[in-house]
């Protein structure tokens, strides 16, 4: 029994098939109660009609009928006087004497029942009490044959209403267990697939329930699984791309600068090339070392009190010469008196990579604005271009690794693609976010949000 829809089927036939038997004998056992309730107390009104009769008219003409009238029906009766001697009878007074011997004899005016065990006695039996000068007793009689075969004939119906129902019961089971089992039986397959490498599977929609929840769960993991094939497959790409254009020129000019004769201004600048290329691969190799250390969660962020305005300035000190040489300018506008919990290094990271990219991207005679503002506990750094814009449809994955708007990959159209992805990973391991907004011809706008970053004198002081 390994199939699942055999095993759920099973259970629920059984759950379903106990309270079933359960309901049709409680029901069973009520409905034959009150048949024989039914019957006691119709013998009961019966004998109490004879004995009103008999208390207007005591003679034997009326002893007599009243026999008589129970002879023809499925009822017998006994009508004895006060010691219980038989005056007439229906049937044969033997039959039914322990009755009559065994029955009480203060009996009230509406009459009682002398025998109700209908199971193990032939007669269920009922006194009436006749009063007045011709004091006696009417006993009433029934055959508990006919009880039976009434008995006999509810069971017939309990039967086949109870094979309906185990056969509905059972109709039910299969077409819920196949409905349960089929979409399961699908995730089973498509993770057997993703198990392969194959992640083009396509689970149906089965709802909002539980099933629902796996199969929209299992269909997004092997969408995430299909992307981080294809992230890998273009990381490697690009990785073998980044690599082998520093190591061609390196190669290339150090066989020139090695097997030429060459001038000293020639070999000078062929020495230049392969030093850049060197720093450039030398970049990169401490980049994929950052995204490394980042994966494998062994990047460590060592934050402490940072006075942000000494900071910026700093770094505005370092860059300014670099926009001055572009023609362009750097704005600042910082809060004095301004700390902040970070690490300094790693900020100082992520806001040279991005004033390099406003560097990078914008044109001579624009301006690059750094500006700094306080919401609550959370400290906000704006980086604003004026630069060419990036297209809408490259703004979801800028923080991609190696994703690059300009795809020609030459040594003249920026780095790597990798800084903006290292920018957000420095921002999240702060605990902070990084939001991007941009318009084609008008320039950037970068808001690191480093959230209950700021501090105050007291907690200078406390520290």
């Amino acid at each position: 029994m390994k199939k699942l829809s055999i095993k759920l089927g099973l259970v629920f036939f059984l759950i379903i098939f106990g309270l079933e038997v359960s309901m049709f004998f409680f029901l069973h056992s009520a409905l034959v109660d009150s048949r024989v309730e039914e019957e006691l107390i119709a013998l009961q009104a019966r004998g109490n009609s004879h004995r009103d009769i008999l208390e207007k008219n005591f003679d034997q003409m009326t002893l007599s009928h009243v026999a008589l009238m129970e002879s023809e029906a499925n009822t017998d009766v006994v009508v004895t006087d006060k010691n219980k001697n038989v005056l007439d009878t229906s049937l044969p007074p033997q039959s039914v004497e322990k009755y009559i011997k065994e029955s009480s004899t203060d009996i009230p005016r509406e009459g009682i029942i002398v025998e109700e065990h209908w199971k193990d006695e032939a007669y269920i039996a009922t006194v009436s009490p006749i009063q007045g000068q011709h004091a006696g007793y009417v006993y009433m009689f029934q055959n508990t044959d006919s009880i039976h075969a009434l008995i006999d004939r509810l069971n017939k119906h309990f039967l086949i209403t109870g094979l309906i129902a185990v056969a509905l019961t059972i109709a039910i089971i299969i077409i819920l267990s196949k409905g349960l089992v089929k979409p399961l039986n699908k995730m089973k397959a498509a993770t057997a697939k993703i198990s392969k490498g194959d992640f083009s599977v396509t689970l149906p929609k089965t709802g909002n329930d539980e099933l629902g929840e796996l199969s929209k769960s299992i269909q997004l993991l092997a969408n995430d699984l299909n992307y981080l094939r294809k992230e890998r497959s273009d990381f490697l790409a690009s990785i073998s791309h980044e690599l082998r254009t520093p190591l061609t020129y390196i190669k290339g000019y150090a066989d020139i600068v090695q097997n030429r004769n060459l001038t000293p201004g020639e070999r000078r600048n062929y020495l230049n090339i392969i030093t850049e290329e060197t720093k450039r691969l030398s970049d990169l190799v401490t980049d994929l070392f950052d995204l490394a250390k980042i994966d494998n969660n062994s990047f460590v962020i060592h934050k402490e009190p940072i006075d942000l305005p000494d900071f910026i300035r700093r770094i505005e000190q370092k860059l300014t010469p670099a926009f001055q040489e572009k023609k362009m300018k750097l704005i600042v506008h910082c809060p004095t008196k301004l700390y902040v919990l970070a690490d300094p290094a790693r900020l100082e990271q992520i806001l040279y990579n991005l004033l390099d990219n406003a560097l990078k991207y914008s044109k001579s005679g624009t301006f690059t604005e750094l500006t700094v503002h306080i919401n609550d506990q959370d400290v906000h750094i704006i980086i604003k271009d004026t630069g060419k814009g990036i297209p809408a449809e490259d703004l979801p994955h800028l923080f991609n690794r190696f994703y690059r708007v300009e795809k020609s990959r030459t040594r003249a159209s920026g780095g790597s693609g990798m800084g903006l992805a290292i920018v957000k990973e420095l921002i999240t391991a702060h605990g902070g976010t990084i939001t991007l907004e941009s318009d084609m011809g008008k320039g950037t706008q970068l808001d690191i949000r480093l959230e209950g970053a700021l501090l105050n004198e007291d907690d200078l002081t406390r520290g």
